[in-house]
C-alpha cells in the first residue's frame, strides 16, 4: 500500500507540473500585454484597459477559468509607455490557483512614416496554491467508488502556497501593412514546486505575424480590410499554432481561426468583435469581443462543450494631450492597432 501511495503521489506531482503550462487566449489580439510586453502602449490614444475571461471545456468536472486585466498608458516623454497586468487561473477540482501581478515598460522607435519598432520589459510576482484536501488518493477509494469520510495515509507535500519572481521581454515591428513580433516569458525559469524539490517553469516563446489587406481601392479608415495572421507558441514540449483571419468593416470584426496543439488538431475558433462606441472629435473607444472554440481534438465537442471567451477594451485620450483631437500624432504612428 505504501508503494502504491508513493506512486500516486508522484503521479499527482507530475500532473501539477503539467498544469504549469501557460494557458492560451483565442482572442490573443484582445489581450496584447499577455501576448507580448512590447505591445504595451501600442494603441491609438493615451490610456487603455483590457479585460478578458476564458472558460475552457465547461462540461468537464473542475473549473478551467482564466482571467487577465491590464492597463497601460502612453508617456511620450519616456519614449513609450508604462503598464500593469494581473492574470489569474483556476484549474481542476483541487482548485490549482495561480495569480500574477506584473509591471511593464515598453520603448518605441518610429522610422519613416510607416514603421514602428518596440521593445518591452516585464517583471512581477506570481502566487501558486492548491487545496490538497480536495485531492483523492488510492486508499480513499473502493470497488463502490469514493469512501465517505475516508482519510488517506499519504503524506501531504510540504507546501500548498508558492511565491516567485517572473520576468519577460518582447519585441514588435510594424512596417507598412505588415507586423511581426515575438516574446519570451518566464525567462528566469522560476521554481514553482510544491514539494520542496526543483520544478522549473519552462520558458514560453511566442511568435506571430499579421498582414493588413485593404478590400477597398481608396483604403480609408472606413474601408473593409482582411487581416490574415499566424501565432506560434512553444513551452517545453507543448507547441501551439493558431492561424486564421479577421475581416473588419467599420466597427464590426469577424474572425475564423484554426488551432493545433503539438501536431494534433485542437479547435476551430469563431470570433465577433464590436467597436460599440467611438468618438472622432477626440479619441474614445469601447470594444467588446466574443469567441467560441469548437473542440476538434479526441476529447470531442460533445464531451467538452467547447471554450468561450469574452473580452472588453477601453481606450481614451486625455484633454490637452498630443493625441487629443489628433489620433495620428507623432508618437502614435503605424502601430499594432491597425491589425485588429
Amino acid at each position: 500500500m505504501r508503494n502504491i501511495l508513493i506512486i500516486l503521489s508522484i503521479f499527482i506531482c507530475s500532473v501539477l507540473k503539467t498544469f504549469g503550462q501557460d494557458h492560451i487566449y483565442s482572442q490573443f489580439y484582445n489581450s496584447p500585454l499577455y501576448l507580448n510586453p512590447a505591445l504595451n502602449g501600442q494603441f491609438e490614444g493615451d490610456f487603455r484597459i483590457n479585460m478578458i475571461y476564458r472558460n475552457q471545456w465547461s462540461s468537464i468536472s473542475g473549473p478551467l477559468d482564466y482571467y487577465s486585466l491590464s492597463a497601460d498608458i502612453n508617456v511620450p516623454q519616456f519614449g513609450g509607455g508604462f503598464g500593469v497586468i494581473a492574470s489569474r487561473s483556476s484549474e481542476g477540482t483541487a482548485y490549482l490557483n495561480q495569480t500574477n501581478l506584473s509591471g511593464i515598460y515598453a520603448y518605441s522607435v518610429e522610422f519613416g512614416n510607416s514603421g514602428t519598432l518596440s521593445f518591452g520589459l516585464q517583471g512581477g510576482f506570481t502566487n501558486r496554491s492548491i487545496d490538497y484536501e480536495k485531492l483523492l488518493f488510492y486508499d480513499q477509494l473502493n470497488e463502490q467508488g469514493i469512501i465517505l469520510g475516508g482519510v488517506t495515509g499519504a503524506s501531504p507535500p510540504i507546501y500548498n502556497n508558492k511565491y516567485y519572481f517572473d520576468a519577460s521581454t518582447g519585441i514588435n515591428v510594424v512596417i507598412g501593412n505588415f507586423m511581426i513580433g515575438g516574446a519570451g516569458h518566464h525567462l528566469n525559469t522560476p521554481n514553482e514546486s510544491f514539494t520542496g524539490t526543483t520544478s522549473s517553469l519552462p520558458i514560453r516563446l511566442t511568435g506571430y505575424m499579421s498582414y493588413r489587406l485593404s478590400l477597398d481601392y481608396y483604403d480609408n479608415e472606413d474601408s473593409p480590410y482582411l487581416t490574415p495572421s499566424i501565432m506560434y507558441q512553444n513551452q517545453s514540449n507543448n507547441k501551439s499554432i493558431s492561424a486564421g483571419f479577421q475581416i473588419k468593416k467599420r466597427g464590426v470584426n469577424a474572425g475564423l481561426w484554426y488551432r493545433g496543439q503539438s501536431s494534433q488538431k485542437d479547435a476551430v475558433v469563431f470570433s465577433l468583435i464590436f467597436d460599440i462606441f467611438s468618438k472622432r472629435d477626440y479619441y474614445d473607444k469601447v470594444r467588446m469581443g466574443l469567441s467560441h472554440d469548437a473542440t476538434t481534438s479526441k476529447l470531442g465537442y460533445g464531451n467538452t462543450s467547447g471554450t468561450t471567451e469574452v473580452a472588453f477594451v477601453y481606450e481614451t485620450s486625455f484633454p490637452n494631450s498630443s493625441t487629443f483631437g489628433n489620433t495620428k500624432s507623432s508618437h502614435n504612428g503605424v502601430k499594432c492597432y491597425n491589425f485588429y
